[in-house]
């Protein structure tokens, strides 16, 4: 569990960190300009890590599942080699498939004016920019959206039914309540994660609106990762135990 708390907290510092400083210096200051390798770095980077955010939150469904389901063979199912391969699979093919689409998008023609309409270089803000057809790049961002997006939703969502099913059967109240809390959270993130994600990138370029578009993404960029160690903090009793001793050595110390 910790791992994948570990790799949350580190791809959200990331995630932040690639959008967050141009960001602010285009709202700031008058200097609302990037370069091109700049957007594209930015482009790629932010891209890649929203996919790995998609697979970690599998994961960690995943997780869940075991933890409630098969509590007796979670310390065999879920040892260090299994984690590192599920992070070296989540980071490794989101990176990947982040590089595909990164390109196609470059390769496309841009006449000008290149005046981008969004906080942010996001694929579907840099590829309104095109000067010619862009429907076979709108496909191929479908397609991996669909791999990448679409199919590890439905996956959590049947990992979930188990775990619901399961803790209908517990019998005592106390442990449905904590398993309950356990899975709340998370279903919490994943919600607001995949809907935000799904209206962004699954819907047609026809019925997307610019205005709508930035709204969105300020919640899988800054409100999300802004949200997550308080979503996973709430209900894990150790870092409740450390911030209270923390604010009890501040205050003795004060």
């Amino acid at each position: 569990m910790y791992f994948f708390l570990i790799s949350l907290s580190f791809l959200d510092i990331y995630y932040t960190t690639t959008n967050v400083p141009q960001m602010l210096m285009n709202l700031v200051t008058r200097w609302k300009m990037i370069s091109v390798w700049g957007c594209a770095i930015q482009m790629y980077f932010s891209l890649a890590l929203s996919m790995a955010e998609c697979f970690l939150l599998r994961g960690m469904a995943y997780d869940r599942y075991v933890a409630i389901c098969q509590p007796l063979l979670y310390a065999a199912i879920k040892n260090w080699k299994l984690c590192v391969q599920l992070a070296a699979f989540c980071w490794g093919s989101s990176f990947m498939s982040a590089l595909i689409i990164n390109l196609l998008v470059l390769q496309l023609p841009f006449c000008g004016p290149n005046i981008l309409d969004h906080y942010f270089c996001e694929v579907p803000a840099v590829q309104s920019l095109a000067c010619t057809d862009t429907s076979s790049t709108e496909m191929v961002v479908f397609v991996f959206s669909i791999v990448i997006v679409f199919i590890p939703f439905p996956m959590i969502m049947v990992s979930y039914a188990c775990i619901f099913l399961a803790v209908l059967q517990m019998k005592t109240t106390s442990g449905r309540a904590k398993a309950f809390s356990a899975c709340a959270f998370h279903l919490t993130a994943v919600a607001i994660f995949y809907g935000t994600a799904l209206f962004m990138y699954m819907r047609p370029r026809s019925k997307s609106s610019q205005d709508k578009d930035k709204v969105i993404a300020m919640f899988y960029t800054i409100i999300m990762p802004m949200l997550n160690p308080l979503i996973y903090s709430l209900w894990n009793k150790d870092v409740k135990d450390v911030l209270r001793s923390l604010m009890f050595t501040r205050c003795s110390v004060l």
